[in-house]
């Protein structure tokens, strides 16, 4: 992991905070040691901060230190044999996106699912991953010969990902899931990354699981649907939320962070942030005034807006740029996932689905047919073992109507829309190398007055919106679409590994 040297004087004061409740159930980070865990009443700390004041820096810091103390790292590829001495750390995010961002970042995180729910293995794929984690000799794999075990090894010496280290093998991960079930056993230490994102359902899950848990979240983002603005993190008392201020990520130059703290002002109304936008635009090459929608970008980063009626305008506007059939999807398309569309008898099968990475709100790149009738190879964006070909349902929203047309439909399974332009509330959790924020719709919902949490609904926007990008923002001005300048692809996507000794399961209803 890249790590800071030094913490800044709040980030230390949080990381005693939190190693102090490590301490007490049995985890000294300051001696490096371990003792088993005890029975006792659960605890939840968070660790809450702006855009750039340096949670996932005090989130990989204090990975590290728990590692360096002997702590087992449990992640969504594979869980070793439970042991009663052995003290375990799962980190933890809402959806594979924002767990692939702590992954870039150094960090081995899964999705909140992927450990609620574990998978029942073949036993040939519990010989390599323990052999690989160390605890078990170089197994014999028919069909699997000794360069390939090299080449998994040597992966995992680089990078201890298991699904990363079979890929190398050619094989997948995946191919070994036999099933899924619930988990039955409490695991240990939990910290969740992006918690301003969590329900009350996934909270209360959480809280079963992990007798420790601590919660990383920003306070200005979008509360989650039907909590009445609220974040989980809020209903914590003083002393069990710790606030990080200073900002930390490029602190002396970076203008998207600028722009989206100069939203606290009180003074700030749009039109003045709109010409701070402007003047950040004219003194750096990272902040863009665009008059129209780029539709090349829109192909793996999506237009940020608030209204529906805005996102399927522009959909639609994408679709006939790139002279996509109407009744046909073309490879290349980006898809958003909206859920799993099966009755409650095949709740294994949705398990599946869903641990595969198709939960709500995950980011698709539509492939191509299936090789079966009314399934899709999808890639989903963010997961670990990325392509997948499941039955799918996809939905194309059209202007003035009612009902979708559905160009792509299986009887049951996920279902999904078009993900070329997106809500901000669905876009929280991802980030984006350049990202496209429609200001009109900003601007509307500025003009109709509405508040969240005691702040006007359109700097919330605004703040969960440029906060997505990595490198560029791009601020849309104007209800127009540029024309493309290159034609949908997926050649930028990494291709899957060729399985070896399994055939690839597929993922039916």
């Amino acid at each position: 992991m890249n790590l800071p040297l030094t913490l800044s004087d709040d980030q230390a004061e949080a990381h005693d905070r939190v190693s102090a409740e490590l301490m007490s159930v049995g985890i000294d980070l300051g001696e490096g040691t371990t003792s088993p865990a005890a029975e006792g009443k659960g605890s939840v700390l968070a660790v809450v901060g702006k855009a750039g004041s340096g949670k996932t820096m005090l989130l990989a810091s204090l990975t590290k230190a728990l590692v360096a103390a002997g702590v087992t790292l449990v992640s969504g590829d594979y869980e070793g044999k439970r042991r009663k001495d052995r003290r375990t750390l799962a980190v933890l995010a809402p959806t594979n996106k924002a767990a692939s961002v702590l992954r870039l970042r150094g960090v081995p995180a899964t999705t909140i699912h992927r450990i609620l729910y574990t998978p029942v293995y073949d036993p040939q794929y519990e010989k390599i991953a323990e052999w690989l984690a160390g605890t078990s000799p170089r197994p014999v794999v028919e069909g699997l010969t000794d360069v390939a075990l090299d080449r998994a090894h040597a992966f995992y010496q680089t990078v201890a990902s298991i699904p990363g280290a079979l890929a190398a093998a050619g094989l997948k991960g995946s191919d070994f899931i036999k099933g899924w079930k619930r988990r039955e056993e409490p695991l240990d230490v939990g910290f969740v990354d992006e918690s301003s994102m969590l329900d009350e359902r996934q909270f209360e899950d959480l809280k079963e699981i992990f007798p420790t848990l601590v919660l990383f979240g920003d306070p200005a983002q979008l509360a989650p649907v039907g909590q009445s603005g609220e974040m989980i993190f809020d209903r914590l008392g003083g002393t069990r939320r710790l606030t990080l201020n200073r900002i930390h990520r490029q602190t002396a130059d970076n203008p998207i962070l600028d722009l989206a703290h100069a939203l606290a002002d009180d003074r700030v109304g749009f039109e003045a942030f709109e010409r701070l936008v402007e003047d950040a635009a004219k003194a750096d090459d990272r902040v863009v005034i665009a008059e129209r929608v780029d539709s090349d970008l829109m192909a793996r980063s999506p237009v940020l807006v608030w209204r529906n009626a805005t996102r399927i305008r522009l959909i639609t506007a994408f679709r006939a740029a790139h002279l996509a059939p109407e009744f046909e999807l073309l490879p290349g398309e980006p898809l958003i996932c909206d859920g799993i569309e099966l009755p409650l008898k095949h709740r294994k099968k949705r398990i599946d689905l869903e641990a595969r990475g198709l939960i709500k709100g995950a980011q698709v790149i539509y492939l191509g047919p299936g090789n079966r009738e009314g399934f899709a190879k999808l890639h989903v964006v963010g997961a670990e073992e990325p392509q997948v070909s499941a039955a799918s349902i996809i939905k194309i929203e059209k202007p003035d109507e009612a009902e979708p047309y559905i160009p792509h439909a299986a009887k049951m399974g996920a279902a999904f829309l078009h993900g070329a332009a997106v809500t901000i509330h669905k876009a929280q959790g991802s980030q984006w190398t350049d990202v496209q924020v429609f200001a009109p719709d900003l601007y509307a919902a500025a003009q109709s007055g509405r508040m969240e949490a005691g702040l006007p609904l359109w700097k919330r926007l605004a703040y969960v919106a440029i906060t997505r990008a990595e490198k560029r923002l791009l601020w849309v001005t104007r209800y127009r679409l540029g024309k493309p300048v290159a034609g949908l692809t997926i050649a930028d996507l990494p291709r899957a590994a060729a399985p070896l000794a399994l055939e690839p399961v597929d993922v039916a209803p």
